[in-house]
């Protein structure tokens, strides 16, 4: 049984949700779920962009090659195309958020995602994190990570996770 627990934020003084948004399907709909839960008030809107340095191979054979990997992505400016698509991604999620009825602002940050958000979530004060969930299986989430997760795990604020997930009829 799930139960829902809320209280009066009294919005003059409460911190700016953070708003996590990498462009997914997941993540404008917890955008929207957040505007109808929390109601207007202050937002950012957090795109996070991985620069190649902080890359971890998942297969052990990569290692091997990871470092010409890393090499070969600054010849081709591979870190300024994720740091411009984030730009790009910002933008569509503060718009989200003001069409969800918040008073957002974007903002971007290169690292790992749940370090980053986490972060920025402690500079700013955020409350709550909102987050959507790619509703992977605990498998597929244990073999490819799961950002939600781990910012549930590491925050040091309350989280909001939204799941959009849309069941295959098939499953």
């Amino acid at each position: 049984m799930l139960q829902v627990v809320t209280e009066n934020i009294d919005q003059a003084t409460a911190g700016p949700v953070l708003l996590c948004y990498d462009g997914s399907e997941g993540a404008a709909a917890a955008i929207a779920s957040a505007g109808r839960i929390l109601g207007p008030r202050k937002a950012v809107v957090l795109t996070v962009w991985e620069p190649v340095a902080v890359w971890q191979p998942y297969d052990p054979a990569t290692g091997l090659t990871a470092p010409l990997s890393k090499l070969a992505s600054r010849a081709l400016g591979l870190d300024e195309i994720a740091r411009d698509l984030a730009e790009e991604r910002v933008t569509m999620g503060s718009d989200l958020a003001r069409e969800a009825g918040f008073e957002a602002q974007g903002r971007t940050a290169g690292g790992k995602p749940w370090r980053a958000i986490c972060d920025v979530a402690d500079e700013i004060d955020a409350e709550p994190i909102v987050v959507g969930a790619r509703g992977l299986s605990r498998v597929q989430s244990a073999l490819l990570g799961s950002v939600s997760a781990a910012v549930v795990q590491h925050a040091r604020r309350p989280v909001l996770v939204v799941t959009g997930h849309v069941p295959n009829p098939r499953d």
